[in-house]
């Protein structure tokens, strides 16, 4: 195919279907087995320095926050990270555990670019190459059909564009200008699910982001979930069920684990405690303060529970039925 036009970001992983393929085969396994554990059993045995991790969703809507923080207690070095959230990718960044970044969207909303993204990347410490929401998505979407690359209608003549890895070429059917995102296979996906049973089937209520896609493009899947339910629960609505057992390697029982972000229908995100973050990550010693206070300062997701208090976790359940 003719290249037309390409984008200047760096290409931090780059597409390799068979390699992805052969290793699905060699260590995916299609037997029902329990796959119940720890934050820490779970990080440990699945995630390495240099490892490249995805998180979903977006915001701080579901976000993997209980694995995030035990990704960084364990100090994991030089990860490579993609993903459309806040606050878990803020909190890798301030532990200084991230080298690359494919950015999508990290913004607080209304309240604008976090101070520690600016220094990370403003710095030079971190490299960044840009996507859209949806390129992302889709560069997720090739490495779980198999395929290298997968053609698009987007970001062309954007600086988004610019900023990405991607390539405009003439489409050989019909002449046409078309984009081309490389597909993106992880190492490790984070994602934070309503429920799943011990075997790694899960399910999501509400929207369901990526997950679908991310986590057909993992090569290890660690699920934390609200609740464990027994299996026959998940057959009485399978077609719920995105996310079959077979691709998850670790299920973690993450009660409040999206905390302080929201989850759909369970609990409304911890206002005061993310702006009160957003505000104070402008000084690098209040920022380091946090980590200790509440990533470093406990040992696991039950004692980050119990140090953020019971009244207030209740407060944010009975926040969602207003909204």
């Amino acid at each position: 195919m003719n290249v037309l036009e390409f984008g200047v970001g760096e290409l931090f992983q780059r597409p390799d279907p068979h390699g992805f393929r052969d290793y699905v085969h060699k260590h995916k396994s299609q037997a029902m087995t329990a796959k119940l554990m720890t934050e820490q059993e779970a990080v440990s045995r699945f995630v390495a320095d240099g490892d490249y991790l995805g998180t979903e969703l977006y915001g701080t809507v579901r976000g993997p926050m209980s694995l995030a923080r035990e990704v960084i207690r364990q100090g994991r070095k030089h990860l490579r990270l993609a993903g459309q959230g806040i606050h878990e990718i803020d909190l890798l960044l301030a532990a200084d555990m991230v080298d690359t970044l494919d950015i999508t969207y990290v913004a607080w909303e209304v309240y604008g670019i976090s101070k520690i993204l600016r220094r990370a990347v403003e710095s030079g410490r971190v490299k960044t190459t840009e996507w859209s929401n949806a390129a992302i998505t889709w560069r997720f979407k090739a490495a779980s059909m198999g395929i290298p690359f997968i053609p698009c209608q987007s970001m062309m003549g954007t600086d988004t564009f610019k900023r990405s890895a991607a390539k405009v070429v003439e489409d050989p059917f019909t002449g046409m200008k078309t984009c081309l995102l490389p597909a993106l296979a992880l190492d490790v996906g984070l994602i934070h699910v309503h429920r799943a049973d011990k075997f790694g089937n899960c399910q999501i209520d509400g929207i369901s982001g990526f997950g679908f896609e991310m986590a057909r493009a993992s090569k290890k899947l660690i699920i934390s979930a609200e609740e464990i339910v027994d299996t026959s629960e998940i057959r009485r609505n399978p077609d719920r069920t995105i996310i079959p057992y077979y691709l998850v390697d670790a299920v973690v029982h993450a009660p409040f684990g999206s905390h302080p972000g929201e989850m759909c229908y369970c609990y409304w995100r911890d206002e005061e405690h993310l702006k009160t973050f957003l505000e104070e990550s402008a000084d690098v010693t209040k920022t380091r303060e946090y980590l200790d206070k509440y990533v470093y300062g406990v040992k696991n997701h039950d004692e980050y529970l119990k140090l953020i208090g019971q009244d207030r976790l209740n407060m944010l359940k009975s926040k969602i039925g207003g909204h």
